[in-house]
């Protein structure tokens, strides 16, 4: 039985959600059942937004159970260090190398981890952790908002699937003025060492 289970996890307006419905939308171009389901903290607001999706052979579940996913997709630093208890033994974590100070952090009531820490943190379950420019990539091709799709491009490396169905799926789901531009950020991720 195959079974691919991502969790995604970023703040209020970096595009966690549009790139979930990417992926729940290409395991379903390339055969699988898939389900998802999302948690929104005030993500309108700079909240936290984590997203599961499952891709398998039969998906009973749209959520996935601490030590069982095989991907973490982390669209910011810290927001992706509040997970390493769902990775499974032996899974990845694709992070976007860019931190969003929360408002403690600002305050000066707290401090926000290294790197480092959060690497280490994650490689507790973690088989690798990939760290991504994908804020960077995005803002050079003019849109930082295109980040999960840059980060989806790497996460195709490791997860396959024919790019033409990434990219048909990308040009369904993108307002039409900017799936150029997204097909971009898309090729870009996926040239990405992972």
């Amino acid at each position: 039985m195959i079974n691919i289970d991502f969790l995604m996890a970023g703040v209020g307006g970096q595009g966690t959600i549009l790139a979930s419905n990417i992926l729940a939308q290409v395991g379903l171009d390339l055969g699988y059942d898939v389900k998802k389901a999302e948690v929104h903290g005030m993500a309108q607001r700079g909240g936290q937004v984590d997203s599961h999706v499952r891709w398998g052979d039969k998906v009973h579940s749209p959520l996935v159970e601490e030590n069982n996913v095989d991907y973490i997709i982390g669209f910011e630093m810290l927001e992706a260090s509040r997970f390493p208890h769902f990775l499974k033994q032996g899974g990845a974590a694709l992070i976007n190398d860019y931190r969003i100070n929360p408002p403690v952090v600002n305050l000066g009531t707290a401090t926000y981890p290294s790197k480092q820490e959060i690497e280490a943190l994650l490689l507790s379950r973690a088989e690798k952790v990939y760290w991504i420019e994908g804020t960077e990539i995005a803002r050079d091709l003019g849109n930082p908002a295109m980040v999960g799709v840059v980060l989806l491009g790497a996460l195709s490396n490791l997860v396959g699937g024919d790019q033409e169905v990434w990219l048909k799926v990308i040009g369904q789901m993108v307002p039409p003025k900017f799936v150029e531009l997204n097909k971009e950020a898309f090729l870009a991720g996926r040239k990405v060492t992972v």
